[in-house]
Order: structure tokens, then C-alpha cells, then sequence
């Protein structure tokens, strides 16, 4: 298995495409959230810095079990609106099991390929999300078409690079697509300019902004 499961919760289309993501996620979510029980206050904290306001629009791109809906849906308020978009049904079926879709509008779909119209989001938080992009930045360019000049993109992880790589003997390498050096000109040639950038064992954050 190339990436570790607590990296693979949230997803996109993934390498090996739709059909392997679900196959991958459907047997494991029931349980998935009691395999990783600590991670709910580094979501909370990671939501905190993405600066959304009350009334905003949110997407939670690659949503899974829905961890992070609630403290979006704490964020923008009663007035704003949180979608949830996940490839695997099994995943928001457990999110439903939570009660997490009291929320969100959760939404079965790829987030590189959502029927939005152009800048309608003010914000896209995305947990996991960039290691399964089967191609990074058309990824990245699809969810910058639909977020306003000016929105902001969360890339979070409730581990670092570091960490997760040490957990499961392995070495991180140059060509890493969460390394400073490969994701800021990513994100640049994506519609994206890189703000700040954290990577420490309790979590990873990257925080963009959309340019216009």
C-alpha cells in the first residue's frame, strides 16, 4: 500500500482512480473514526486558522466521515453554507451515522469535477486531499475555479511529514509533494499563492490564498 490509511481518509479521485479509492475506503469506514479518535482537536484548530467569517461558503473537499463539518459549520454560522463532497458512499454513510450531515450538505462527487459555478466558494478546506490528486495540479486549478479572488485553501494533515513517515519506516524524500519547495510553486502554477506553512509532528498545514 504506497500511502499510510491515516493519510488516505480524505481523498480525491486518488492514483489508481475512483474505483480503487472506494474499494479501498468502503471496508474500512465504518470503523474509520475509532481508529483515529485523537484527531479531533487538531481538525478544530486547523478550521480556526482557515479565517472563515459568518455567512461564508465552505467545502470540505474529500470529507470522509465528516471530522472537520462541524467546526466549519461552527465557523460560518447558521446564514452560511458547508458542503461535504467524498467519492466513497460508505464514508458518508458513517458521516450520516454521526449526525455530522446535521452540518453539511454532503455530497457524493469527485471535488476536481463539481458542478459549481466559478468563485462561488469562499473557502476549501482539504484534509489528506493532495497526496490522492491522480494529477496535482488540474486538481488544484479545479478547486481554485471555484473559489473567490481572495479565498483561502486549508491542505491539512493531523500529523507531519516527519512523523507519519517515521511511524511506518519510512524515509521522506526529496521529491515529496508536501516538501515547501515542491508545493509552493504547485500551488503558484495552480491559482494559488502559499501564506504559511506548517509542518511539525502534531500536524501539517498549508494555507493559500486564491489569486485572482
Amino acid at each position: 500500500m504506497p500511502e499510510d490509511e491515516h493519510q488516505q481518509h480524505r481523498h480525491g479521485p486518488g492514483t489508481g482512480g475512483a474505483a480503487e479509492v472506494r474499494a479501498f475506503f468502503t471496508p474500512r469506514a465504518a470503523d474509520w473514526d475509532s481508529r483515529f479518535p485523537d484527531d479531533g482537536p487538531a481538525y478544530a484548530a486547523a478550521v480556526a486558522e482557515l479565517g472563515l467569517r459568518a455567512g461564508d461558503t465552505v467545502l470540505d473537499a474529500g470529507c470522509g466521515t465528516g471530522r472537520a463539518l462541524p467546526a466549519l459549520r461552527a465557523a460560518v454560522g447558521p446564514r452560511g453554507t458547508v458542503l461535504g463532497v467524498d467519492l466513497t458512499p460508505a464514508m458518508l454513510e458513517a458521516a450520516v451515522r454521526e449526525e455530522r450531515d446535521k452540518a453539511a450538505t454532503l455530497v457524493l462527487g469527485d471535488v476536481t469535477r463539481l458542478p459549481l459555478r466559478d468563485g462561488c466558494l469562499d473557502a476549501v478546506f482539504a484534509a489528506g486531499l493532495i497526496s490522492h490528486l491522480g494529477e496535482p495540479g488540474p486538481g488544484l486549478r479545479a478547486l481554485a475555479r471555484v473559489v473567490r479572488p481572495g479565498g483561502r485553501l486549508a491542505l491539512f494533515h493531523p500529523v507531519g511529514r516527519a512523523a507519519l513517515a517515521a511511524r511506518h519506516g519510512r524515509r521522506l524524500t526529496p521529491d515529496d509533494l508536501r516538501a515547501e519547495p515542491n508545493l509552493r510553486p504547485l500551488l503558484a502554477r495552480s491559482g494559488w499563492r502559499l501564506e504559511s506553512y506548517t509542518d511539525e509532528d502534531t500536524r501539517f498545514l498549508a494555507l493559500s490564498t486564491r489569486q485572482g
